[in-house]
């Protein structure tokens, strides 16, 4: 019934079916945050939630995380876009995240105790619990640091928000030097990296010429690339070299003249040989 729910939901969400093999598909949810929202770290997690906003909205390892209509989303700024997660990958710090801290808390939730995390072996069934056996163990007394917030991303709100996945990569890159810990997260940020647009010199160039292009840094970036040096030509003219039939068939005089003397001596000396045979003929007739 899982794997069922997520291909609904993926169908009516106009995305091809090809794309469930890939465990990262973008999506858009509806929620829109016109600026950087407050958060405030669990108490005892590496986790930070929002207690402001009117979603089950978290920050854990560099990514913020929202959970919604029974799915997962993860991305790299606070607005989005969003990524969906299927429940068997996201990281298990996010599962622990206790109720009480879900400020959107779903229906089935209700009963369930307020600082323990979701039952989510209960409602995702047995399957997924086999698969992420252990999710809910862990020593309390070695929970990492939370990762700290990027902060730069207040600056960039409402209009000045940048809505281009290469473009978030790139301030990313500039003001927040965090490397995710947890190796869920590091795989989903690999994932998303293959997948981002003009990753190649190839579909630069291709989107720098189509006359739909609107954008100036990437025409930017092929005009301002070094250009290769071209290899220098000699100008001097080189005679034209004869044709093999023609090589063999022009040689020195010098090498002619010496065969045409072999030849004579060679001639001389079956002559010379003849006469001899000749003499011993008459010697022996005498």
């Amino acid at each position: 019934m899982l794997k069922i729910r997520h291909v609904l939901f993926i169908v009516l969400l106009g995305i091809p079916l090809h794309s469930v093999a890939s465990t990262s598909v973008q999506v858009s949810i509806g929620i829109n945050l016109p600026v950087y929202p407050q958060l405030v770290v669990v108490p005892g997690y590496p986790v930070y939630y929002a207690p402001q906003e009117d979603a089950n909205f978290f920050f854990y390892d560099g990514m913020y995380w929202v959970y919604q209509d029974d799915n997962w989303y993860e991305s790299s700024w606070y607005n989005g876009p969003w990524w969906l997660m299927y429940p068997e990958e996201v990281p298990v710090f996010v599962l622990r995240i206790p109720v009480r801290y879900y400020r959107q808390p779903p229906m089935y939730f209700r009963g369930w105790h307020a600082d323990a995390p979701p039952r989510w072996g209960e409602h995702w069934g047995r399957d997924w619990e086999q698969r992420r056996s252990g999710w809910d163990r862990w020593d309390r007394n070695i929970a990492p640091a939370p990762a700290p917030l990027p902060a730069y991303q207040r600056q960039y709100s409402g209009d000045r928000y940048p809505q281009q996945i290469n473009q978030q990569h790139q301030l990313q890159k500039q003001h927040y030097r965090y490397q995710p810990r947890d190796p869920a997260v590091r795989k989903h940020i690999l994932e998303q990296t293959k997948q981002r647009p003009a990753r190649q010199n190839g579909p630069i160039l291709e989107r720098a010429q189509s006359p739909r292009s609107s954008g100036n840094d990437v025409r930017g970036s092929i005009l301002n690339a070094p250009q290769q040096r071209q290899p220098q030509v000699n100008d001097r003219r080189q005679p034209p070299r004869p044709a093999p039939d023609q090589r063999r068939q022009r040689m020195p005089e010098s090498q002619g003249a010496q065969q045409e003397e072999q030849g004579k001596h060679a001639k001389r000396k079956q002559e010379q040989e003849q006469e001899r045979g000749r003499g011993r003929d008459r010697d022996r007739n005498e």
